[in-house]
């Protein structure tokens, strides 16, 4: 018997046949999604909801926060086709409740996910959430970045999300979360609260790259801002990825596409980005992210026609304070890794 093992083995051997354990590839899928004001039906202490209360004109009610849970529920997993997103970065969700229910009571109840959110000093109350499969995304930790807006004499925006965990290759992922300040009054005029957010999230990203020796770094969330606007292009430098890539350096992979995530006046603007360090793109062996695996999620169900400027257009739940009934006025992003076990 030990006469036949040992042909066996030098059999292989002979043949180039490896003894070493098959590296195995597996897809890594990340998704984000303004969700359009996921709020619930009681009103939160200290917080200026009254938009969504069901006394309010806009009509507000249990039936339509449940409705709304659904579709978002349904979005989520169309995109992850033959597997759930293993992580969902979620704008606009108003409080722990919101997502509770969103997790337990809607099509994700079987999808067992876990989550981590912000508890933000937003004067209406929404937060930023981080969906994860606890299978292939082990949680480490979660902190919130605030914002001293009293600095600049603004209004309380939304903190910025970090999570940590651990991913199949036995790296560490770092994901930012953010909803940056909005465009109210302006671009011009609100462009300088963007400016001053970018910056605390920019500091942030680099201690994380400067302390870990492999940084995999990911922001995403709806920045209120393009591409090519200064608190993306010039304050995290965040830009779309050449020929030669720096591994301390962001990338944004939304830079340079021609369709959109959100449309305005018949315009479509991304507004929703998906960014990565260069350590993603070019340094790592075991975890991968490409430009070409990034995608807007245009599902037809999704979309409507724009009956005022032509052409299709989000499909969302509110028009000004008349419910339409829709999903959300933002489009999803959804980007692919390349992870190896």
């Amino acid at each position: 018997m030990k006469g036949i093992k040992y042909r066996f083995w030098a059999f292989l051997l002979a043949a180039g046949c490896s003894l070493a354990p098959a590296v195995a590839q597996q897809k890594f899928r990340v998704m984000e999604y303004n969700v359009e004001n996921l709020f619930d039906c009681e009103h939160d202490s200290l917080k200026n909801d009254y938009e969504f209360l069901p006394d309010n004109p806009k009509g507000w009610s249990l039936p339509r926060f449940y409705d709304k849970l659904n579709k978002i529920g349904k979005v989520i997993l169309a995109a992850g086709e033959d597997q759930v997103p293993d992580l969902v970065g979620l704008c606009e969700v108003e409080n722990e409740h919101c997502v509770q229910q969103l997790v337990s009571n809607s099509p994700l109840r079987e999808a067992g996910y876990q989550y981590a959110m912000t508890e933000s000093p937003d004067e209406r109350g929404i937060d930023v959430v981080l969906l994860y499969q606890p299978e292939t995304f082990r949680h480490l930790g979660t902190q919130t970045v605030r914002i001293p807006s009293e600095k600049i004499d603004r209004r309380p925006t939304r903190d910025i999300l970090h999570v940590s965990g651990k991913v199949v290759s036995g790296d560490t992922l770092d994901v930012f979360v953010c909803h940056m300040p909005s465009r109210s009054g302006g671009e011009a005029k609100s462009e300088p609260y963007r400016l001053f957010t970018a910056e605390y999230l920019r500091k942030t990203a680099d201690s994380v790259m400067a302390v870990r020796r492999r940084p995999h770094v990911i922001i995403m969330g709806d920045f209120n801002d393009y591409p090519t606007n200064r608190s993306i292009a010039e304050v995290l430098g965040a830009v779309k990825p050449g020929k030669k890539v720096q591994k301390d350096k962001l990338y944004n992979l939304m830079d340079g596409r021609t369709d959109g995530t959100y449309r305005y006046r018949g315009e479509w603007g991304i507004l929703d980005q998906m960014i990565v360090n260069g350590f993603m793109l070019k340094g790592s062996k075991k975890i991968r992210a490409r430009y070409d695996k990034v995608d807007i999620l245009k599902f037809p169900f999704l979309m409507e026609e724009d009956d005022r400027y032509g052409g299709d257009t989000p499909f969302r739940t509110y028009w000004g304070k008349r419910y339409h009934g829709g999903y959300s006025d933002h489009l999803p992003v959804l980007m692919e890794l390349e992870i190896k076990e």
